[in-house]
């Protein structure tokens, strides 16, 4: 139903103090709105008068900042055309961590902090995971959420009734990004995030309603304990999502609130727009954008992205490791919620020299401080001697000017009165005056921050898979350089190359000796060489011939295909017979960039096959415009499902064991009528994404529905688990801990073999005409095996005979067992079956052992493959197809004659 309610703040004063303990530093005498350029973060910058008093008066009245002056030239950017955010405006200042797309950004830490407490839409950081959804400003007032799960009274309720019936609040709120710092620790050791640097956060003035107020006219049942939030982005691992306390939410001192303002104007895109969860004290990833459902539940979201990001794991877990603990990354006690104390020096900034010989004898050290949960930071200390001294820094709190704002004042359209919170939910700013004389004889200025809970920054770092609320103290470094001093911060983002930190790993330091990699007495001694995996060469040295965009797309269909792997251009051509994955799988990487797929699948002898193909290099731009060209795209309902060229996606349905470890996992496809579009024999490619580094996981797949299926699609997937002894499938058990509900990748078709009915066929694209199929399989290897039996017996005008080897350890591991079986009841004078067990239990009837010689021998009969009429089909595991090989050659077969899938 609609939710109409009367307004309400959602707030009580009742028992709160008047905020006095919370005075601001003095305003300057003289009464400007806007700051000029000399003015400091702490200072008053951007102030108004209170509603009702006179700019005139002599009277010192509180006063609040107000949001600086946005840019009004910023465009489209040119690296954002070929990409699905082609209508979103941003400004060309902001540093990109991930590359073109998707869009994770930060400014500069300079001009961060020169902006102010408040931060423009400009240079607000940026966390996206994908595409920004597009929203017409005519469409914003539509805009609907849904409140759902555990509730008496469902809510669907339009962005327009958010507005009319709920009391709007304006309040100042700091996002942090939980990998803000993350550079530092990528640089001690790779973790599975991007570089963030020290500007990973920003300062605006949310405005919206309590999400107390909405969630109240829900009526939670009981038993319910959280709220959970999915927006309207669509990712390859389903719509992101998250969840945080039910108590948290409904508690007016934490602030949660609905925004669909910043700083005074409708929702930027990149900032969710037009409605987003704003979470104060918490992680930036928790306030989930472009905000479609709030779901009330008993148990803590089971969102991939709540599952699998936003986490510090115990330190001792790599990320090979983590790959494979499912269990691991459910475990609640390691989400992040709160934000930990933390701070930064932003003047010196990096590389900034300073004249020994200038007529200033201070130098005035700058920086920003924030605290978690509503915490205010206490105290901000310095150290000029590696922590044996330190020096209490002048801290400021322009948050505070907004508590002193008059009772019912509004700005914006919304209440901003916050008199009556005790939490402090914004960073703060610190400076020291030092004497130039006493940085001259130090080695490095350090500064750590504690908040009220005594809460205080390590000396150390504490380093997680992935690379999550890095906080140890901030340390610059100061160079002698003749007659000036430059300072050098640990690092800069993203690929920028630079920092103290990076010129001691260079150097052979270790980051992690307790001493900022500093060598220790004896210590050289101690390290010992770290091996480095040997690079396989994929160029010819050679060939030096640059291609552009337009080159490479003149090669993308079936004859002389290019592709381009890592920026380098290769000519598939020569090798379009003796792909294993069948022509298909090159052609279908014509004209694109084909990195990801070629290095999640292919061996070290495939990658340095290359070094033959490789033809030039893809110029610089057309590299960057190829690497967006080749993000999955929306795209209308087609009449068939797969696409050998691009992406596809298929949600997830349903999960349905068929043994202890093997799974039929059932997707949804775009429309109850769309077909799958494979034909008999070949594979599909499955992906997903690791939800944090984007990095992909691929394998083929054979279906188990048949060639005619439409509107859904069965794959039948045997879940290799971790043991003691080795690990498990990577795409096996990622795919089995997705949720129902979310996406995967799908492409295709690939394969070299193909059946067409009535016993004739293509391998490697020639025809061949069939006599008879031996079929040698184990376990999941049956569902290649199978679609061809299948096709075969369901026309009883097909003269090809069939023959299973069915090999496996258990009867349990034998899948498809009925079917094989049903089938065989019409169709035994053109079908036999042999299973074969090596742990047989006492009341197997069947055959024992191995598929071996003797096996072969007695089944198969004696070689018939010198007509070419026979044709051996064979999908099992490494050593099966290995043995097979072997049986098969030394019976007289040829190798043209055997079909590895």
């Amino acid at each position: 139903m609609e939710a109409s309610k009367p307004k309400s703040s959602g707030l009580s004063s009742t028992g709160r103090s008047s905020g006095s303990q919370y005075l601001p530093p003095t305003p300057p005498d003289t009464d400007k709105e806007y700051a000029d350029s000399s003015s400091e973060p702490g200072d008053t910058e951007a102030i108004i008068p209170r509603p009702g008093h006179s700019r005139s008066g002599t009277r010192k009245l509180p006063l609040y900042p107000l949001p600086p002056n946005a840019k009004s030239d910023n465009t489209v950017l040119a690296e954002d055309l070929k990409t699905p955010d082609n209508h979103v405006v941003r400004d060309p200042r902001l540093i990109r961590l991930t590359g073109i797309h998707p869009f994770n950004v930060e400014a500069p830490l300079r001009n961060l902090y020169d902006e102010g407490f408040l931060t423009t839409k400009d240079l607000h950081y940026v966390r996206n995971h994908g595409a920004v959804p597009k929203v017409d400003d005519s469409e914003i007032m539509d805009w609907e959420v849904t409140v759902e799960g555990l509730v008496d009274n469902p809510i669907r309720i339009s962005l327009a009734q958010l507005l009319q019936d709920y009391e709007q609040l304006t309040y100042p709120i700091t996002l942090v990004c939980a990998g803000n710092r993350r550079k530092e620790q990528n640089v001690v050791r790779k973790t599975k995030g991007f570089s963030w640097g020290a500007a990973g956060l920003s300062t605006a003035l949310w405005t919206g309603i309590a999400i107390a107020d909405l969630i109240r006219a829900a009526i939670p049942r009981r038993g319910a304990r959280y709220v959970c939030f999915e927006g309207a982005d669509k990712l390859p691992n389903g719509y992101y999502g998250t969840s945080i306390k039910l108590s948290w939410a409904m508690d007016a001192e934490r602030g949660v609130m609905l925004a669909h303002k910043m700083n005074g104007e409708t929702l930027p895109p990149d900032h969710g727009k037009p409605l987003r969860v704003v979470i104060p004290g918490q992680i930036g990833g928790r306030s989930v954008k472009w905000l479609k459902r709030i779901i009330i539940t008993k148990e803590p979201s089971d969102n991939w992205y709540h599952i699998y990001d936003n986490r510090v794991l115990p330190t001792m877990i790599d990320p090979e490791m983590s790959a494979d603990l499912p269990e691991t990354w459910k475990d609640e006690r390691y989400a992040i919620y709160d934000l930990n104390t933390n701070s930064a020096t932003c003047y010196p900034a990096h590389n900034e020299e300073l004249s020994l010989y200038g007529s200033e004898y201070i130098y005035k050290t700058r920086g920003y401080a924030y605290a978690g949960g509503g915490k205010r930071i206490t105290r901000v200390e310095v150290t000029l001697d590696k922590g044996k001294t330190w020096t209490l820094a002048n801290v400021s709190y322009p948050e505070d000017q907004y508590r002193l704002a008059d009772e019912g004042e509004t700005l914006f359209g919304g209440r901003v009165d916050i008199s009556w919170r005790e939490s402090s939910f914004c960073w703060c700013f610190w400076d020291l005056d030092i004497a130039i004389s006493r940085l001259q004889a130090a080695d490095d200025i350090m500064v750590r921050a504690m908040d009220e809970a005594m809460m205080v920054q390590p000396r150390e770092m504490y380093w997680s898979v992935l690379g999550m609320m890095n906080n140890p103290w901030f340390r610059i470094v100061i160079h002698k350089e003749g007659h000036k001093l430059r300072f050098e911060h640990p690092t800069q983002p993203a690929l920028i190359p630079g920092g103290w930190m990076e010129r001691v790993k260079k150097a052979g330091g270790n980051l992690m000796n307790g001493y900022w990699g500093e060598q220790l007495t004896g210590e050289a001694e101690a390290v010992k060489p770290v091996e480095t995996a040997k690079e396989i060469c994929m160029t010819n040295s050679k060939v030096d011939r640059i291609f552009t965009l337009e080159e490479l797309k003149g090669h993308d269909g079936d004859t002389e295909p290019w592709f381009v792997v890592n920026g380098e251009v290769y000519d598939g051509t020569g090798f379009l017979e003796g792909h294993p994955g069948g022509p298909t799988s090159i052609i279908g990487a014509a004209g694109q960039d084909a990195s990801e797929e070629f290095l999640a699948i292919h061996s070290e002898n495939a990658k340095a096959m290359l070094v033959d193909y490789h033809i030039g290099t893809l110029d610089k731009t057309s590299q960057s415009l190829l690497s967006a060209d080749s993000e999955i795209e929306d795209a209308p309902p087609r009449d068939v499902f797969l696409d050998h060229k691009v992406w596809r996606k298929a949600i997830l349905l349903a999960k349905t064991s068929v043994s202890p470890d093997t799974k039929i996992f059932t997707f949804n496809l775009d429309h109850a009528d769309q077909a799958v579009g494979l034909p008999v024999g070949q594979h599909l490619m499955m992906r997903l994404r690791d939800p944090v580094t984007r990095e992909a996981i691929l394998r083929a797949y054979t279906p188990l529905s048949p060639s005619g299926a439409r509107g859904k699609l069965d794959v039948l997937v045997k879940i290799y688990r971790d043991t003691p002894m080795q690990k498990g499938g990577r795409m096996t058990q990622a795919l089995d801990s997705i949720p129902l509900g979310h996406f995967v990748d799908f492409r295709g078709p690939v394969g070299k073999f193909e059946y067409l009915g009535r016993g004739l066929c293509t391998v490697s694209g020639h025809e061949r005409r069939v006599r008879r199929f031996i079929m040698v399989c184990g376990g999941s290897g049956i569902t290649p095996v199978f679609a061809v039996l299948r096709a075969v017996l369901a026309d009883r005008e097909d003269p090809t005979s069939c023959l299973v080897l069915d090999g496996n350890r258990t009867e349990e591991d034998i899948l498809c067992k009925a079917d094989l079986d049903a089938i065989l009841v019409d169709n035994g004078h053109r079908y036999r079956v042999k299973y074969v067990l090596s742990q047989p239990g006492p009341s197997w009837n069947g055959g024992r052992g191995r598929i071996d010689k003797d096996l072969v021998y007695r089944e198969v009969g004696p070689c018939q493959s010198t007509d070419g009429k026979d044709i051996v089909l064979v999908c099992g595991p490494k050593p099966l197809e290995e043995s097979v090989l072997s049986i098969f050659t030394e019976m007289g077969w040829k190798k043209d004659d055997m079909v590895f899938f």
